[in-house]
Parts: structure tokens; sequence; C-alpha cells
């Protein structure tokens, strides 16, 4: 290092200090020198600095386009849903009757002579009158919940289900899982292609509903059907191929399963994972609002947040006074009880309150 004594000569501190008589103008020079190299580290920071931005951007490029875009992962979906829903279809290649007997109030012992493997509860109700066709929700086939866009593959007992039944308790769980389900569809086009969001699960209780309001507005006002389709786990997997979290639900739910297949449903050009039927509209969806977003941290796949919302079906619409008090209630973060803890039964919830 260098320094000066009071008598202006320099000193080169090194081993031992050597005294040296130097001109005032290599103080000039010695500072201009200094000055060069002080520049020519800022110059390599700034290269440096500019380098890294580049590499960081081609990176994130790179990354960005080996990870398939949203609409890609849609249209994959889709097409593995449609190539199975023909290959089930052409198992019944075909016409042959089965006979349905109704069950419904008022329709006891009314029979229909349907078509194997095509005709619907839906298809049924149309042969009946309107009224069934613009209120059913659900129907028991054979007293199993039953869509009402399933196909019917043998001879039958019959009942439609409506929200205002004696004992709605099947409809207002389709129901639930129909609001769910709005909750997957509205996240996953509500963003930008930049941002990956992905549906960890759909919780089966009261209280969960979609994050966009006007995006679920839309597809309420849309009237899309719910389709069903029952598969076996390696289609599932072959449908939710870009999201490992999805795959082990998949597994999860056909090991927990009778028969070791899972239930697929497809509104517009959304696939998703159902623990049950589904309602068979979004059209029956009347009053819907959001009303919280709540962050829950850090866990396995990122940063998750739970969306909640209070909604009503069609028929059954609350008072304004109600419905805000309703909605200040519903804000609040639901707990998602854990399989060991004891849980109320489905017979002493409120019937006519849903996701």
């Amino acid at each position: 290092c260098c320094t000066s004594n009071r008598h202006g000569v320099l000193q080169l501190k090194t081993q031992a200090y050597i005294r040296l008589s130097i001109c005032p103008s290599v103080y000039i020079c010695v500072f201009i020198y200094l000055c060069k190299c002080r520049n020519i580290y800022i110059f390599f920071t700034m290269v440096t600095r500019t380098v890294c931005q580049v590499l960081q951007r081609r990176f994130s490029s790179a990354a960005a386009a080996l990870r398939a875009s949203p609409a890609d992962v849609r249209s994959q979906r889709n097409a593995v849903f449609s190539r199975e829903q023909a290959r089930q279809r052409a198992l019944y290649p075909r016409i042959e009757k089965i006979e349905v007997s109704m069950q419904c109030p008022g329709l006891e012992g009314t029979l229909l002579v349907m078509n194997r493997g095509m005709s619907t509860p839906l298809s049924c109700a149309r042969h009946l009158t309107e009224h069934y066709v613009d209120n059913s929700a659900l129907a028991l086939v054979d007293g199993e919940p039953w869509s009402l866009h399933q196909p019917l593959t043998h001879s039958c007992s019959l009942t439609l289900l409506t929200f205002k039944d004696n004992d709605p308790t099947i409809a207002n769980q389709a129901y639930w899982r129909s609001c769910s389900a709005l909750l997957g569809q509205v996240l996953e086009t509500a963003f930008k292609e930049d941002f990956t969001v992905e549906l960890l699960s759909t919780v089966d209780i009261e209280g969960v509903a979609a994050v966009s309001h006007r995006g679920a507005q839309q597809l309420i006002h849309q009237d899309l059907a719910w389709e069903p389709l029952v598969v076996v786990p390696s289609v599932a997997l072959e449908v939710f191929s870009h999201s490992r979290c999805k795959q082990e639900e998949v597994e999860q739910k056909a090991s927990q399963s009778p028969t070791g297949t899972v239930m697929l449903h497809r509104c517009g050009d959304h696939v998703l994972l159902s623990a049950g039927p589904l309602v068979g509209r979004t059209g029956l969806c009347s009053q819907y609002d959001v009303t919280a977003l709540h962050s829950l941290g850090e866990g396995p796949w990122g940063l998750q947040r739970r969306a909640q919302g209070l909604s009503l079906p069609l028929q059954m619409e609350a008072h304004h006074t109600v419905w805000r008090k309703l909605r200040q209630r519903a804000g609040r973060l639901v707990e998602v009880p854990k399989p060991e803890e004891v849980t109320t039964p489905a017979s002493e919830q409120p019937a006519t309150t849903s996701a």
C-alpha cells in the first residue's frame, strides 16, 4: 500500500520502508491510474451482471419451453378423454333394449324401454315431463348415485333426484363436488400461461368455490354439461401425465374403489378427477359468490392457497340480507378434517348449504 508523510515523500510499504523522493506530478499519474482501474472494475462488474441476466432469461425460456403450456395440457387431456369415451361406446355396436322402472313420486310403476349403453337418466327424463328435465340434479340407479349423463348398461330401477326432495342429502353432496369442480376449471384458465396453476384436490365439504366470480358466472350461464367417464387407472394416469400430484391422487382413489376404477368428468374442455358423480349441468347453480382466498403456506407442491365461496342451487335463492350474513360466515377459513377425525354424519349436515 502507499502512504505519504508530512514532508511530501511517498512511502512504499513492503517488508521495509524505502525513502524515495517523488515529484508531485507522480501523484496525479497514480490517481489517474487508480481511477482507470476503478472504471475497469465497474465495467467488468456491469458486463458480468448483464451476462448473468441474459443467461437467466435463456435458462428460464428453456425451462418454459420444456414445460407444456396450459392449452397443450387441456388439449392432451381432452384427446385421451374422447378416445376412451369412443372406445366405451363402441362396446355396444348393436342396439339392445333394457327396461327402466321409474321410482319417482307419482311415477311408481312407470316402465320405460331404453337402449343399452346409449340411453342415460336424462334420456329417461325427456320421456316424462319438462319438470324432470329442468330440475333433476342426479339419479339413483338401483339405489346407487348415478350421473344424469352416464349411460345405463342394464335393466334397473331409476329415481331422479332434485334439491327439493324430502331428503336432498345425496343431491347436496353432488352439488358441493360440482362447485369444487368449478374451482379447478376457473383456476386453470384465469391466469396467463406464464403462471402454472395446479389443482391439488377438491375438498368434499361446504365452503369451497371458484376463485374467480366472473369466470364462474360465465360457466353457469353457458349451462355446460358435466360428462362422466369411469376409467381404469392406466387411462386416468395418461390423462394426468403432466401432473405428478394428480397421478398420486388417481392411485389413491383407485386403491380405495371396490372396482379399482376412477371417475373422470369433462366440462367444456376441462377434464377433472372426481370423488363421485356431479350434478347434470353448470346451469343448476344459482347464487354464487367468492368470499375468501386463504394462504396455506408452502406445501409439498409449492405455495398453496384455498379459495372459498358460497352457492345455492337453482330454485333455492336466499334473501339478500340472509345472503350477506352467509357470505360473512363463508369467509372464515374452512378447516379440513383429517381422516382419523370423527366427522358429522351426512344425514345431519345442512341440506341447503353447499360449496
